[in-house]
């Protein structure tokens, strides 16, 4: 266990609250399409901080604490590139112009650093109380793995009716049309909700239904509650940015998915053995990174493949 005391989760949370204070205040102050250019500078800038605190945490407390830290990183990384196809999905569904968007993915990975924090903090004290719940979470995890891996490859956002809507319409009529990058707006002094708020609400849905999955399969690296909440905290800060840089790749991804599926269901059965086999942190490591490497690699040379191999219409002859 790393030993933090109070003023380190105290100086870490001030650190990240401050980098998201920066980053909407000041560079992101202006509604604007976020470039290729931009978003590689924030992945670099995100990636970088993200591996600079891996090696801290490695002087720190040792190379097992840098090496749980890293492949933690690394799972939930990996696992976020199925989210980010999913906010794909929904900002086409609702038409969100390029602009606004990273408004929207800026307060729902605020959102997500809370959620993820509360179940983290959840987690850890059932794993403290319930030794067995371990148990629950590796089957859960191999069970989530084999449905991934089995499920088909369509997905759709129900416009007319998702439980976003109906949740943001309980409390304020839905307006049919943007308004710049605000949530709600006021028409003849009545309070009415934007179609932004219903996208920031679906993605809040989806990030929670993500974190179900990919919360405990990092307590089947590491324990630590400052490790887990560290690991998840830079993997989230570096998604809304590769967003923004891989969204037109990831539809090309078609594979990655069948690697996700293979490392939730490798982490599962680490989860199960654990109490009679522990499979060193290391190994664990290599075999994550292998997995995405060839499955980004086999998604990649097959889409050229395709593209390739598309046949060419020829018009017709007058």
């Amino acid at each position: 266990m790393v030993d933090v005391p109070l003023w380190g989760w105290l100086a870490f949370l001030a650190l990240i609250l401050g980098l998201l204070t920066l980053d909407l205040g000041v560079f992101h102050r202006k509604a604007h399409v976020v470039e290729m250019k931009e978003a590689g500078l924030w992945v670099a800038f995100w990636v970088s901080l993200s591996l600079l605190f891996g090696v801290f945490l490695w002087w720190w407390d040792g190379h097992e604490a840098g090496l749980q830290y890293f492949t933690g990183y690394l799972i939930e990384l990996s696992l976020s590139a199925d989210n980010m196809f999913v906010f794909v999905l929904i900002f086409t569904a609702f038409a969100v112009p390029a602009q606004y968007q990273h408004r929207v993915l800026y307060y729902g990975i605020l959102g997500a650093l809370i959620m993820r924090g509360l179940m983290i903090l959840g987690g850890a004290w059932l794993i403290s109380q319930f030794h067995w719940i371990l148990y629950i979470f590796g089957a859960f995890l191999v069970f989530t793995g084999i449905r991934m891996l089995l499920e088909k490859e369509e997905r759709e956002v129900d416009v007319e009716n998702n439980i976003a809507i109906r949740l943001v319409s309980r409390f304020a009529p839905i307006v049919p049309r943007y308004y710049e990058q605000r949530f709600f707006v006021r028409i003849d002094g009545k309070r009415y909700a934007t179609p932004l708020i219903v996208v920031l609400v679906l993605v809040e849905i989806t990030d929670l239904m993500f974190a179900i999955d990919s919360i405990p399969a990092i307590f089947a690296v590491t324990r630590d509650p400052f490790i887990v909440f560290s690991s998840n905290v830079f993997a989230i800060l570096g998604l809304r940015s590769m967003y923004f840089l891989l969204a037109g790749l990831v539809r090309r991804l078609a594979y990655l998915r069948y690697g996700l599926a293979f490392i939730l269901s490798y982490i599962g059965v680490k989860m199960l053995i654990q109490d009679f086999y522990k499979i060193p942190t290391a190994l664990s490591l290599g075999i994550v990174i292998v997995t995405l490497a060839i499955s980004v690699i086999v998604s990649l040379v097959l889409a050229e493949r395709r593209t390739v191999r598309q046949p060419v219409e020829v018009p017709p002859r007058d």
